[in-house]
């Protein structure tokens, strides 16, 4: 199984894969630049080609998450075309450092009506892809709930994903804590989520998991991450939801976290006998 946790690029993209490769992962995610930022990186066009070669060397999958201050629902205009160029600066890191996909937040809407917060997100979406024509995929990923509960079912991302007009350009990337938080998935209900999904056609465009167990209930709206096995979620549900077929081939990346008594890889162990 392609499985890993988020790397630091402290010391270069080259750097943050062999760092991952060294501690046995087959996969990780990392930020492309400052993540509290939508500036524009500058980055080492020779690091990140290293970085290219030595993933695919090692048969190894990675994926960038966009900087926090992303946010696809944006109305402010100027802050909206800052969006679209951090955007489209990541994608670019992406392309040159051979990663799978750029994860993006769906977006959260601040307005009264929230269908204009889906439109912002589409036409969002559509500026950035009209302009993008590299092979790393935008992946949308779902979220926990928190404020508007924007973005937390299957049908919103899929309709998402219809109406853009790039909708060959976008996957997503299913974040467990999120699901479980939002009441998407409560950790029993697994077939009927396999089952709406595989109906709604959006695990066939899933490219990446965010693999974290939850501090807080189902339905809490809480994005808070516990260790895997020591969240509400537990193992046996995290194994019987992601040991399906469905997500055999597809990165796992822990958010989760991780101390000296605990570490991140007792966590990938303890998940990889469950589903072996």
């Amino acid at each position: 199984m392609y499985i890993g946790t988020h790397i630091s690029i402290r010391r270069g993209y080259l750097a943050a894969a062999m760092a991952a490769h060294e501690q046995g992962m087959m996969a990780y995610q990392f930020f492309p630049k400052n993540p509290r930022s939508l500036s524009i990186k500058a980055y080492d066009l020779a690091d990140a080609e290293a970085c290219r070669k030595f993933i695919a060397e090692h048969r190894m999958r990675s994926i960038v998450h966009t900087p926090y201050p992303v946010n696809l629902a944006v109305e402010e205009e100027a802050l909206r075309q800052a969006t679209v160029r951090s955007i489209l600066n990541d994608l670019e890191i992406c392309e040159a450092c051979g990663a799978l996909g750029l994860v993006v937040h769906f977006g959260k809407y601040k307005g009264v009506d929230l269908l204009q917060g889906y439109r912002q997100i589409i036409r969002t979406l559509d500026e950035v892809l009209h302009m993008w024509h590299g092979r790393t995929l935008i992946l949308l990923e779902n979220q926990a709930g928190e404020g508007r509960r924007m973005g937390t079912t299957i049908e919103e991302l899929t309709q998402i994903r219809n109406l853009a007009r790039h909708p060959e350009k976008i996957g997503f990337c299913f974040d467990t804590c999120h699901a479980y938080a939002s009441g998407l998935w409560n950790g029993g209900n697994s077939e009927e989520l396999i089952d709406k999904g595989t109906r709604l056609q959006y695990w066939d465009a899933l490219k990446a998991v965010h693999l974290n167990d939850s501090m807080y209930e189902s339905g809490s709206g809480k994005d808070r991450h516990a260790p895997l096995g020591e969240g509400r979620i537990g193992l046996k549900a995290m194994g019987q939801l992601l040991g399906h077929a469905i997500f055999r081939e597809i990165p796992h990346i822990l958010e989760t976290p991780s101390r000296q008594s605990y570490a991140h890889t007792e966590q990938i162990t303890n998940f990889l006998r469950l589903i072996y």
